[in-house]
């Protein structure tokens, strides 16, 4: 069993303190770019998209953006919209940066809220909150 140098994790203890910075810095200017219209894409621009989570991979040359639009309609349409756009995207998400490079951007619909959703509804089953209760 070799030993594990600093620079590397091991997928049990997550993503590194620059992986969680990086992700939070393209989090954050690739909602300014949507929200600020600077994308200029009718499918885009007539609809608001969340950015909830961005991941970015241990070398940071990729990160999967997770996006949902507002009121979680037409996301095939935000999804095609988003990944047509990568290039141009990444060119202004980088530009309001100030990291070496440009990260690969991938688009992946956000499911979070989804699972809140169906947490909720089991929770408000009869029969689960009985089982609580007891």
């Amino acid at each position: 069993m070799g030993i594990m140098s600093k620079n590397k994790t091991s997928e049990k203890s997550g993503p590194s303190q620059r992986q969680l910075r990086v992700g939070e810095l393209v989090r954050r200017t690739l909602s300014e770019v949507l929200t600020r219209g600077d994308l200029h894409d009718p499918d885009i621009a007539r609809m608001m998209i969340t950015v909830g989570e961005v991941r970015v991979s241990p070398d940071l040359r990729v990160a999967t953006a997770y996006v949902l639009p507002l009121g979680g309609g037409d996301r095939q349409v935000a999804l095609e919209a988003l990944r047509r756009n990568t290039f141009e995207l990444r060119h202004l998400v980088v530009h309001g940066m100030s990291i070496k490079f440009a990260p690969e951007l991938r688009f992946e619909i956000d499911e979070t809220y989804d699972r809140i959703e169906k947490t909720q509804a089991m929770f408000s089953d009869v029969r689960v909150r009985q089982d609580l209760d007891d």
